[in-house]
């Protein structure tokens, strides 16, 4: 499948349906599907794709849009559902057919006489994606217009920021603004190369402001004889930017259009200058492009600097940069910047009592200070500031907070691989401390993390992880070092994003819960009876059930739900019943979850498994730590042929199943039990 936007289809998508693809033609009673309709279904969604990238930036001011793109990603989701449970299928054949050690050729008839009869089934499903796939492409063109906007062109959500700065409404920057300067006017003395400053930090945190401050203060306008501004952007071209640089420098046009000529010709400009150059808003991390762009700045007079900001701490690395991180601003500082927004003059006492606690809900971001104060400026009613205090208020429309559509920006220009996993990061609650490895292990099972080449999946999620630790959307947890946390503004852009798909209940009840939902959160409670749980028997299409860390203490579940509920839900991927210390057994049922990737059951009372479990072939983490009563594993262990981690930790466990040594893709086990019979034979 040729390369295409991330909005939908996912490399990782991409990568199963060439798998299936390539699986079913392998066998040649499947051909007629894979060569018919799983064809016309990678058709269409190319097709729909195709402008889902445009239909994400209108969706923001035109609800039906919002609509369309809901159910465009249902059917994608539905897509991806059907693919995995052919390979599925395909596998456990095979693995059936392994099993009584048939030849290659005995192997090939065994699946594709299972296929044929199996693809007559499945046929109905993938038409009815087809259906609804097609119907919604007729009707892009009445939601979104032939002629897209942003085609082949800029983003219409990125505004460039220009030097000009109104310095009497900035506040709590004056210890940035003179640690930088002094570093600006201190690099002669020092000699050596040109002096690069980054200014990092997240989005909305002043970065551009403080830039602003610095580039317009008398001392540093005195120091250098020549000064520059560039806003540089995500969209990094070394022409365009060079382009750009030398006609600030000159405040002349220019026509030029070889790099290699503008290059000599800024190198001129400069030749002899003690220039200040400010590039804003640098996403590009390529170290290659960063030495070709800075080779005219080298000829620069000593003293000659360069200041960059950025979100990303990797791209102040990849300038040498001395980077200069921006913190959040005090609860004065923040106050300062409301106040100077929300009062038309004085504040009363009322409303500065309400305000002040409107402000901490801001945590310092000044973005979010200044877009809140310029919402209450016109509302001078006490009851009002109350509603807005009360409420979710990054919820409120957009185009009167002005927060969301910053925030968005840190999403939108994500690397497509990216965008799922922070989206799925709104299934955690706000200030929700939570482990990198763990998350790492449910973004595999969800299905995030592309195929690698040179690495573990574990590898390829920890890089992940890392980028996004990066960009100032998760940040170390200042209670644990080892747990991160996100930022309530970027977890209230995660559940934006993620939208229906996601469902986090507020309280204890799963009121507001819809068919559409795909991953489900919650915090235990010490006693949860079935009549909780009964709105999931309309949500079949569940991949995640995730009770999270609430009281940890005496948690009680109702046996109906593992009994009754969790076989009727099919699609899930992710299945926590961690910590309910009065679960003893786990259904037979559950082999029924095929498409089971994670499965936790530590700290529970469970004695053993069922062997069923084994029937989960896609399982990769089995977690039954602190299982005090479990005394074995199941017989047919063996045949959970993608499981990774095995964590056995604190269990009475005897003795270890036959032929554990046959699972070729086991990353972790956390002990071996040498029993009477040697389990550890491949």
């Amino acid at each position: 499948m040729a390369e295409v936007g991330g909005v939908l289809l996912s490399a990782v998508l991409q990568a199963l349906f060439e798998k299936v693809t390539r699986e079913v033609l392998d066998f040649s009673q499947g051909r007629k599907l894979a060569d018919g309709t799983l064809r016309k279904l990678k058709i269409a969604l190319l097709s729909v794709n195709a402008v889902a990238e445009d239909a994400e930036e209108k969706e923001l001011t035109k609800p039906a849009v919002k609509v369309w793109l809901d159910e465009l990603k249902c059917a994608v989701f539905d897509a991806e559902d059907i693919l995995n449970e052919i390979d599925t299928e395909i596998q456990i054949r095979k693995l059936g057919a392994d099993e009584f050690q048939s030849t290659p050729r005995k192997v090939r008839y065994i699946v594709s006489t299972f296929l044929n009869s199996f693809f007559k089934q499945i046929q109905r499903k993938v038409e009815r994606v087809l259906d609804r796939l097609e119907y919604l492409e007729k009707q892009k063109k009445y939601l979104l217009g032939d002629e897209r906007e942003g085609r082949g062109g800029k983003s219409v959500e990125r505004f460039p920021r220009t030097s000009l700065v109104e310095e009497s409404c900035i506040f709590g920057r004056d210890y940035d603004k003179e640690a930088v300067i002094n570093l600006l006017l201190s690099h002669d003395a020092s000699g050596g190369e040109m002096c690069v400053i980054g200014i990092v930090g997240m989005a909305g945190i002043g970065k551009t402001t403080l830039a602003q401050l610095i580039y317009n203060d008398r001392r540093v306008r005195e120091h250098f004889d020549l000064e520059a501004w560039v806003y540089v952007s995500h969209e990094f071209d070394l022409f365009s930017i060079t382009k750009t640089i030398l006609e600030a420098v000159t405040s002349s046009t220019c026509d030029i259009k070889d790099l290699n000529r503008l290059q000599v010709t800024l190198k001129e400009k400069l030749m002899g200058k003690k220039f200040l150059l400010v590039l804003d808003d640098v996403w590009n991390k390529n170290y290659v492009d960063w030495e070709i762009l800075s080779k005219p700045f080298k000829f620069g007079e000593q003293g000659s600097s360069v200041i960059v900001t950025t979100r990303d701490n990797d791209v102040a690395s990849v300038v040498r940069s001395r980077s200069h991180c921006l913190k959040r601003l005090s609860e004065d500082d923040c106050w300062a910047v409301f106040a100077n927004h929300a009062f038309h003059n004085v504040a009363s006492p009322e409303l500065e009592a309400v305000g002040r606690q409107i402000v901490k809900k801001c945590e310092g971001l000044p973005l979010a200070a200044k877009a809140i104060g310029a919402l209450l400026w016109s509302k001078l009613d006490v009851d009002e500031w109350d509603k807005i205090l009360n409420s979710e208020i990054w919820d409120l429309p957009i185009g009167e907070t002005h927060i969301l559509p910053s925030l968005r920006l840190s999403y939108k220009y994500l690397p497509s691989h990216l965008k799922p996993c922070f989206a799925y990061c709104s299934i955690l609650p706000k200030g929700y401390a939570f482990e990198k490895d763990r998350l790492v292990l449910l973004w595999m099972a969800e299905g995030f993390l592309q195929e690698p080449k040179n690495k573990t999946m574990e590898e390829v999620g920890n890089d992940y992880f890392l980028d996004l630790v990066s960009r100032s959307l998760f940040q170390q947890s200042s209670g644990d070092k080892s747990c991160f946390v996100i930022h309530d503004l970027v977890n209230d852009l995660a559940k934006f994003v993620s939208g229906q798909f996601i469902f986090r209940p507020e309280g204890v009840s799963f009121h507001g819960i819809v068919n559409t939902t795909r991953h489900l959160s919650y915090f235990r409670t010490r006693f949860e009876n079935f009549e909780k749980f009964e709105a999931l028997f309309e949500v079949k299409r569940l991949r995640t059930f995730l009770p999270l860390e609430f009281s940890i203490l005496d948690n009680n579940l109702s046996q109906k739900v593992p009994n009754v509920l969790l076989p009727k839900l099919r699609c899930l991927r992710v299945l926590s019943l961690s910590h309910y210390e009065n679960l003893a057994n786990l259904p037979k049922s559950i082999g029924k979850i095929k498409q089971l990737r994670y499965l936790d059951i530590s700290f529970t009372a469970v004695k053993r498994l069922p062997n069923s479990v084994c029937k989960l072939i896609n399982l990769q983490t089995l977690n039954l730590s602190w299982c005090n009563n479990l005394v074995g594993l199941p017989r047919d262990m063996r045949k959970l042929i993608n499981l990774r981690h095995l964590d056995i930790t604190r269990t009475d466990i005897m003795e270890m199943p036959t032929q554990l040594g046959s699972l070729r893709s086991l990353q972790t086990l956390t002990k071996f039990i040498i029993g009477s019979c040697n389990g550890w034979i491949a």
